[in-house]
């Protein structure tokens, strides 16, 4: 199978594919990396070294898997951000197995190989990796057991305090996020309730308005009417004024007139008329007194 990508040296440092950049520089020639791993030669160096261009020529299954991963993965790397809401860590892991394993991985090959099938999958792939050299056993394979065993060691030993400690200093971190997180939400609710106050207070301060509105009015009509009314008084006072005046001019006219006709009777009366009208009024007195008398008695 052949597979063309661009830039392949960058990617070939990454993965250890050394042996096809080496091939294109020695025009053909295979490495000892090449001749373990079966990679075919790199062919057409002129496109290697001009243009950053080379072509693999492999038939390893295992190669085959990763080129194509790296070329896949160009795709989401050259793709827009996605402005998709991330979703939430989950607060615990899946269940494992052996530390490593993923319990998935036994859940999927359970119905095609039993319950011993991915043991026997391990088994088998361990046994190929050890058989093809593949990995070769070495003084680093006992090391890195030692290093294994002390630390699987560790973690049964010391695993259980130390979770609980970081389990406590995680919970004191969350109480205080929450405790944080309780207080703006009860500042925020606050600020609403405020908010649909004060909104209640502008959507009241029209009729607030309208009763200023209607008070301002009262007072000007107020002031209109005590001031008609003291205008009104004024002219009244004036009026009444003017009829008194009339009536003390008309008063003194007619005692004036008075005056003058008791005047001029009293200077057209003569001594002897004076004279007869006291006696006529005696004698009148006299006839009044008897009338009385007589009427007294009966």
């Amino acid at each position: 199978m052949r597979i063309e990508t661009g830039a392949t040296h960058g990617w070939a440092l990454r993965l250890g594919l050394r042996g096809g950049y080496i091939g294109c520089l020695n025009k053909g020639t295979q490495s000892p990396v090449q001749r373990r791993f079966g990679w075919g030669s790199c062919y057409s160096p002129v496109k290697t070294c001009c243009r950053g261009w080379c072509s693999f020529q492999t038939s390893n299954p295992v190669l085959l898997v990763l080129l194509s991963l790296v070329q896949a993965s160009r795709s989401f790397h050259q793709s827009s951000q996605s402005l998709a809401p991330v979703p939430p860590l989950p607060e615990k892991g899946g269940k494992v197995r052996h530390g490593i394993f993923p319990e998935e991985l036994f859940t999927l090959l359970y119905p095609k190989t039993g319950v011993t099938g991915p043991y026997m999958l391990g088994t088998g792939l361990l046994l190929y990796m050890l058989s093809k050299e593949i990995y070769v056993i070495n003084h680093e394979t006992f090391a890195a057991a030692s290093i294994g065993a002390v630390v699987i060691y560790g973690i049964k030993k010391f695993g259980p305090s130390v979770a609980a400690f970081a389990d406590k200093i995680n919970e004191d971190k969350v109480a205080k996020a929450q405790e944080v997180k309780d207080q703006a939400m009860a500042s925020l609710a606050q600020g609403i309730e405020d908010e649909k106050k004060e909104q209640w207070r502008v959507e009241g301060r029209h009729m607030l308005f309208d009763a200023k509105r209607n008070n301002v009015a009262m007072l000007l009509e107020t002031n209109y009417r005590e001031r008609l009314h003291m205008v009104t008084n004024e002219v009244k006072k004036r009026l009444d004024f003017q009829v008194e005046l009339q009536n003390l001019h008309r008063r003194m006219e007619q005692e004036h007139m008075v005056n003058w006709v008791e005047q001029s009777v009293i200077k057209s009366i003569t001594p002897q008329q004076e004279k007869e009208s006291i006696a006529k009024c005696i004698a009148d007195l006299k006839v009044l007194a008897k009338t009385t008398q007589a009427r007294a008695t009966v």
